[in-house]
């Protein structure tokens, strides 16, 4: 399945969840999953298997056919051209200051990758560390931004970059006083 089309199913997936106002813990309890699990699906921190993935769908009472629908595979031509506008924005984690649009995703040697921008307000933070099941790579276009891994605090500035295996925790804190725009490359994991 390509990445991309797993994306649009987390969306998916968390759309219909709060459209039917139904919390993360009671779907956890539906399907018989962790709230972190399903927290990292919708975030886009983890890729669930197939039968993770039917039984959520199931539990939010949707139908397989409905669901899947209108989910779009993206063409695999070996040149594409993405203007800005067409950069999509969502939602991680709700963290305040923080907007991100997504460029593109690819499976790239069979492995999804997903490419965003990140624009954090000024003073942006998360008040928790975060996990993902990628390696992400961050490149600072604009601004002043504080990354800490683990227990390390990583100062960088515009053209300055942090490579980094994500299933450390992290967080990023904007320490100046102008939105910070960063490239963000997630390389997914098996």
């Amino acid at each position: 399945m390509a990445n991309e089309v797993i994306l649009q199913i987390s969306s998916k997936l968390k759309d219909y969840r709060k459209s039917k106002g139904i919390t993360i813990q009671q779907l956890a309890d539906r399907a018989q999953v962790s709230k972190g699990l399903i927290s990292q699906i919708e975030n886009n921190r983890t890729i669930p298997s197939l039968l993770v993935l039917i039984n959520l769908i199931r539990s939010l009472g949707v139908d397989l056919n409905d669901f899947f629908a209108d989910v779009e595979q993206a063409s695999e031509s070996k040149v594409i051209v993405k203007r800005s506008e067409e950069y999509h924005p969502f939602e991680k984690e709700q963290s305040k200051g923080f907007l991100y649009r997504r460029v593109m995703t690819r499976n790239i040697q069979n492995l999804p990758t997903d490419i965003v921008i990140l624009e954090l307000a000024p003073k942006a933070t998360r008040s928790f560390m975060v996990k993902t099941n990628a390696f992400e790579y961050k490149y600072v276009i604009s601004g002043q931004v504080e990354y800490i891994v683990g227990d390390q605090r990583y100062a960088l500035k515009a053209g300055d970059s942090i490579f980094f295996d994500a299933n450390l925790p992290h967080k990023p804190l904007n320490t100046g006083d102008t939105t910070a725009l960063m490239l963000v490359m997630y390389f997914f994991k098996e």
